[in-house]
């Protein structure tokens, strides 16, 4: 239970998916009731202009009676783009040269000193 008393915030079950600049919080929490639901929070890393950053975090709160459903459709929509686009993740192509970069810097760490390379943070690749 929480300082201030209420259940309903209370952790009982977590997990953490980390998936580039996105992170998702998987949590299942107590009602004030004392029933479980889960909260999914999907974090993502922006990056501003004087290479400080913030996050945007958007939450969906899912409770019992919709589990089935929400696992239906989830299950749906997935086999539905998997089965159109295959596996391959076409979008990172299109993402500002994100590949590139990163294969960029494997090499011109080799030739370089890493030195212009202090302000950048590889904590969610």
């Amino acid at each position: 239970m929480s300082d201030n008393g209420m259940m309903d915030k209370e952790e009982i079950y977590s997990k953490v998916l980390r998936a580039g600049r996105r992170t998702y919080f998987f949590d299942v929490r107590a009602t004030k009731a004392g029933d479980y639901y889960l909260t999914i929070t999907e974090s993502k890393k922006f990056t501003n202009d004087d290479g400080s950053f913030h996050y945007k975090k958007h939450k969906i709160y899912l409770y019992k009676e919709d589990f089935e459903e929400f696992k239906q459709n989830l299950d749906e929509m997935t086999d539905y783009i998997i089965d159109e686009k295959g596996q391959e993740v076409i979008s990172e192509r299109h993402q500002k040269d994100f590949k590139k970069e990163d294969d960029d810097y494997s090499e011109a760490s080799t030739d370089r000193s890493t030195g212009s390379f202090t302000d950048i943070s590889f904590d969610d690749i």
